[in-house]
């Protein structure tokens, strides 16, 4: 049973969440993969030496985390747990996560971490009538375009990269949840593979809180000091496209090197590390980041983020 499953149902000394509904009897479950997996395997955690002074921390470990937008489909605090399926079709994946303090290297411990993300055919819970995802839907316009425009123009970009919240549309709220670290700043979600959706390649949303308080009512105050996105290279994500339900997506598919958010810069990006079988990624896929923050920042995700002007994609997965 790895650290996570073993997370203390009773409340964290020192959690960290702006908002969070309380949690209800058997709410959640730390749920992994097991056999060939090991959903604790997180880039870039090295172990000390037994005896000895500690070695210095390495040089990449004080590299930030790059910032990404919010994105306009963000629920506050909905759900408290960590299996956020609901019973949605998909290939299962186990989302092994670490935070640690951009400074010292060492763990964050107790912060309150939400992950939010498009099901297999690009659909956002609370959204569902926006269709496929990103404030687009619908098919590709067609022909040439005619008059001359006029007027700013106002919302979102297409693809759901930058800013512009929407409220809510309905009550539904799988693929979301909120969680928090434990003394080792890992944190595990049971989720499935998101699919994709026009003008964005597959990614995760993430946020993490810390100096908030626990209280009867929830976690309250604090403030985020950091939101991203997780992404996939993308030889797992074509393996996918073979399988229900995401040959079903006939949205065209944006590449990792095409995406407008992702910066190209491998891990510190929010590339995830990869494990899954390589004759069938069905099976489940485990992936792994440490993510390095700036908890003393604010980083609510409403004006940060972006592409590198000119980069190359790094790779971060291993097929087993």
């Amino acid at each position: 049973m790895t650290d996570n499953e073993k997370l203390d149902q009773t409340r964290p000394d020192d959690p960290t969440r702006r908002k969070v509904v309380t949690v209800g009897a058997g709410a959640v479950a730390a749920v992994g993969l097991g056999g060939a997996f090991a959903a604790n395997a997180v880039a870039g955690e090295r172990k000390a030496p037994g005896h000895g002074p500690k070695p210095a921390p390495p040089e990449d470990c004080y590299l930030l985390t790059s910032e990404a937008v919010e994105g306009p489909y963000y629920i506050d605090a909905d759900k408290l747990r960590q299996n956020v399926t609901e019973d949605k079709p998909g290939i299962p994946l186990t989302l092994s996560l670490r935070v640690i303090d951009s400074e010292t290297c060492g763990p964050v411990r107790n912060a309150a971490v939400d992950i939010w993300h498009c099901d297999a055919i690009g659909v956002y819970s609370g959204y569902e009538n926006q269709g496929s995802g990103g404030g687009g839907g619908g098919p590709a316009p067609t022909g040439s375009p005619t008059g001359t425009p006029t007027g700013v123009p106002t919302g979102p970009p297409p693809g759901g990269g930058g800013g512009g919240h929407q409220e809510p549309t309905d009550d539904t709220r799988y693929l979301r949840g909120t969680w928090h670290t434990d003394r080792h700043g890992h944190v595990t979600f049971k989720t499935i593979f998101p699919g994709w959706y026009r003008g964005r390649c597959v990614h995760i949303h993430v946020k993490v809180h810390v100096d908030g308080e626990w209280t009867d009512a929830g976690y309250e105050g604090g403030h985020t000091c950091h939101t991203g996105q997780f992404f996939f290279a993308e030889e797992a994500v074509i393996a996918t496209t073979t399988l229900d339900p995401y040959v079903t997506n006939t949205t065209t598919r944006t590449t990792l090197t095409e995406d407008t958010i992702y910066d190209q810069s491998g891990t510190q990006g929010g590339l995830l590390k990869l494990r899954y079988h390589r004759d069938d990624i069905g099976k489940g896929v485990v992936g792994s980041i440490t993510m390095s923050v700036d908890t003393d920042a604010t980083n609510d995700g409403e004006g940060g983020g972006g592409p590198a002007p000119s980069a190359s994609a790094s790779p971060s997965a291993s097929a087993s």
